[in-house]
């Protein structure tokens, strides 16, 4: 179910905002059941997928957020900054935290049995099987260019399991919350107050928030429709039936809180991280300018 994959990069570089992870109100449940859902879901093969492509994304990122163009000491220091970042321990144990923060113990023994039939199983199996694809054939996928065969029926499906999951606006939500992360730390690099571009994220995100939403709905049903290409329609309807129940969807909701705090939690690492190399890089270059001026009174 997890479907934020990298490339999806490309829908959302140019946008930035803080949108803070809801949290359910629900009863806590220990850390180790919390561990067991997070295996059965296989989250972490699905996020360390992901992290190798992270320091392309993140200059991408930076450059939008430039004026001028990058030495290669400041684009050394970007891919520094993403690989300390994006890391799969800076993930995991806020996306544990959140995870069991927001499950229930009936909505976890729910889950449970689901992601231990048959059907969950080949569902997390697909999950980490598209996880793992090339980045440009994630792309193509999402663009249309490669697709599965289908039918009226199943489209209309995917249409379903798409709402039901909440893929396309957790995915958005998470670009966005590490997007404002990283002009934070461009932001601190350069010597501004963030408090502002805070500001001005929150308004962003506002502003653009349904636009972006509406632009990835269907990327995001192809992409389904791919991952789930060897299910068939009973599978699927088994799929939506889980997620549309109220179990279901108290399941999503923890999930969702689940990757949004771990790529939160790497996004901060990383804005940190940028922050502080670029101020560094900022330094030193001004003592290197300084060192080379002459005194006027000197010819």
């Amino acid at each position: 179910m997890y479907n934020t994959g990298m490339s999806r990069f490309s829908f959302l570089l140019v946008a930035a905002a803080i949108l803070p992870f809801s949290v359910q109100a629900a009863p806590n449940i220990d850390i180790e059941t919390a561990a067991q859902i997070y295996q059965d879901a296989a989250i972490r093969e699905q996020v360390r997928a992901s992290l190798g492509a992270m320091p392309d994304h993140i200059r991408q990122l930076v450059v939008g957020y430039t004026s001028s163009s990058l030495s290669d000491a400041q684009l050394a220091a970007i891919t520094a900054a993403a690989k300390r970042g994006f890391r799969i321990d800076v993930f995991e144990a806020p996306a544990l935290s959140a995870l069991a923060a927001n499950l229930d113990s009936d909505t976890a023994k729910k889950a449970a049995v689901f992601l231990s039939g048959d059907v969950g199983k080949r569902m997390v199996a697909a999950d980490v099987a598209v996880a793992n694809l090339e980045e440009e054939k994630l792309d193509k996928i999402m663009k249309g260019e490669i697709t599965a065969p289908s039918t009226p029926q199943r489209d209309a499906l995917f249409v379903k399991l798409e709402a039901a999951s909440r893929s396309t606006e957790s995915t958005v939500q998470i670009f966005l919350s590490m997007g404002t992360a990283v002009g934070m730390g461009v932001a601190i690099g350069s010597g501004l107050d963030p408090g502002p571009v805070e500001e001005r994220a929150r308004k962003s995100a506002e502003a653009t928030r349904a636009d972006l939403e509406k632009s990835m709905r269907e990327p995001m049903r192809r992409y389904m429709a791919y991952d789930y290409r060897d299910f068939s329609e009973a599978d699927l309807k088994h799929m939506l039936e889980y997620l549309q129940s109220s179990a279901g969807r108290r399941y999503v909701s923890a999930y969702i809180a689940s990757i949004g705090a771990g790529f939160d939690a790497m996004g901060r690492r990383c804005g940190e991280q940028l922050g502080d190399s670029l101020r560094e890089l900022a330094i030193a270059q001004l003592a290197t300018e300084g060192a080379g001026a002459k005194p006027k009174d000197q010819k």
